[in-house]
């Protein structure tokens, strides 16, 4: 994955609480086997109402969803998090998280940024009231931003996963790490051992 540092763009609110990953991303996604191109199903089954957020031009190209309480909840799929990503999402700010959904996120390389209720509610208004608004996201300092507004709030992170986005480390980048110790291990590996090669 790509390192995550600043995050600086427009932002589309989603106001709507309880949204699990069947409605980010429907199951008639789900057979696809490639992680690219769901950006298209995207909340698809509520893109057929016109006046959903996302057929709203003037949201058009944001990178910033702030979305209702209890976000990313139900099963475990990543293709929601694929989905946002592909759509062009690069961060999720939102009072709560699935706890699934919020480490897929973290182990894909979008930023989950978890709020107290009272600001997510304040960030949702300010965003619809202006679809103009510049949202940024500072992983190394945990901050939210957004200064025409005047919402400055800092957001939890722990010192594994703050590391992770910022250098780009997904499960396999993680592993690669130790590269050498590996390569070393297995050239003393005795040759009857199975090998995964």
């Amino acid at each position: 994955m790509k390192p995550v540092h600043v995050i600086t763009g427009r932002a589309v609110p989603l106001d709507r609480s309880d949204v699990d990953t069947d409605q980010i991303i429907p199951s008639d996604w789900l057979k696809r086997v490639e992680r690219t191109g769901f950006g298209a199903g995207l909340f698809g089954e509520w893109r057929d109402d016109r006046s959903f957020v996302l057929n709203d031009q003037r949201f058009a190209g944001a990178t910033v969803l702030v979305a209702g309480p209890n976000f990313g909840t139900g099963s475990s799929r990543e293709h929601a998090v694929w989905a946002l990503q592909d759509y062009g999402f690069e961060a999720v700010v939102s009072p709560r998280f699935g706890d699934i959904f919020r480490n897929n996120c973290t182990k894909a390389g979008l930023v989950p940024v978890q709020v107290d209720a009272e600001l997510g509610r304040r960030l949702l208004d300010a965003v619809t009231a202006d679809p103009s608004l510049e949202v940024t996201v500072d992983v190394a300092r945990g901050t939210l931003e957004v200064p025409a507004v005047g919402i400055s709030a800092t957001f939890p992170l722990d010192d594994f996963t703050r590391q992770r986005l910022l250098n780009g480390w997904d499960d396999i980048g993680l592993t690669l790490r130790h590269e050498d110790e590996i390569t070393r291990f297995e050239a003393d590996r005795p040759a009857w051992l199975p090998t995964t090669v």
